[in-house]
């Protein structure tokens, strides 16, 4: 009789281990799957990083690349490289449970090298605003903390939908985003911030190039005639090169003075900060509008 039963709880405790498996899709169609809820985790993106925090997992980070520097507790996590050139040792050595990766960012091969090492990972490229908050939510899955990261995604769509009602349908404003000068680059329709600028009741002037963060001609953003140009930059100042566009006073945005700089790690990192951005976005909207 005894033997029957230690035979059953075994039973139930694989059982029970089974039905626990935690499987989620990542942003390549992947299906990640882990035992129990992950303990240490590695972000190799700082937009990765803040969203682990707003999924309740941010203790949980035991590696981040260069950059990860919101929220300010995030400054203080090791470091494991920078997201274009991790440090595959340091990362092994760390023995992470699951390894966070940025699709489109990180060093592909690298990414192949740490997958052939047998560390689980999780691939994320959120196009879309509604992404951002479908991540938080797969991330909670993913540490075991969904009661804070459901509540955030539920929070981050009120935030959303409570936008997009107030401007999506307001006066077009055409748009120059810059997110560099030497070389000219901008972003196409297949860019996040070309989402929220739609959000916002903006028009992309360069929607339609195929490259998602294209090089352009300074002929190509004169003849396009935006209403407003908006620059990013990499740091927290306002980029000296914004004002390199006064010199040509044909164009609207210019005539006008509707030049504007974003915060960059609001606008360029595909985070929850990312609606903090758009409202700042949306307002220099209405000023052009009220122009």
């Amino acid at each position: 009789m005894y033997k029957q039963l230690s035979l059953f709880f075994i039973f139930l405790f694989f059982t029970h281990l089974s039905v626990a498996a935690i499987k989620v899709v990542d942003d390549s169609g992947r299906t990640v799957e882990l035992d129990f809820p992950a303990k240490k985790i590695i972000s190799l993106a700082p937009h990765i990083t803040e969203s682990l925090y707003a999924a309740g997992a941010g203790k949980k980070i035991i590696g981040a690349v260069s950059y990860s520097d919101y929220p300010e507790e995030a400054k203080k996590i090791p470091r494991v490289g920078g997201y274009p050139t991790i440090d595959i040792e340091r990362i092994v050595s760390l023995q992470p449970d699951l390894v966070i990766a940025w699709a489109s960012g990180n060093n592909s091969k690298q990414i192949e090298k740490l997958m052939s090492l047998g560390l689980t990972v999780f691939l994320s490229e959120p196009r879309y605003p509604k992404d951002i908050a479908n991540t938080i939510k797969r991330f909670g899955m993913l540490a075991g903390t969904s009661d804070v990261a459901n509540k955030k995604h539920d929070d981050f769509l009120s935030h959303y939908d409570s936008l997009k009602k107030r401007f999506s349908d307001k006066e077009k404003v055409k748009v120059f985003y810059q997110i560099w000068n030497k070389p000219l680059m901008t972003i196409s329709g297949e860019h996040l911030i070309s989402n929220i600028i739609e959000l916002c009741g903006g028009e992309n002037v360069f929607s339609g190039l195929k490259t998602i963060t294209p090089k352009i001609s300074l002929e190509s953003v004169i003849a396009e005639k935006a209403e407003v140009i908006v620059s990013g930059g990499m740091g927290k100042e306002r980029p000296d090169w914004l004002d390199d566009w006064k010199s040509w006073l044909e164009m609207p945005a210019v005539k006008n003075q509707h030049l504007y700089y974003i915060d960059p790690s609001l606008m360029q990192r595909v985070g929850p900060r990312i609606l903090n951005g758009a409202e700042k976005l949306c307002a220099m909207f209405d000023k052009v509008r009220a122009n």
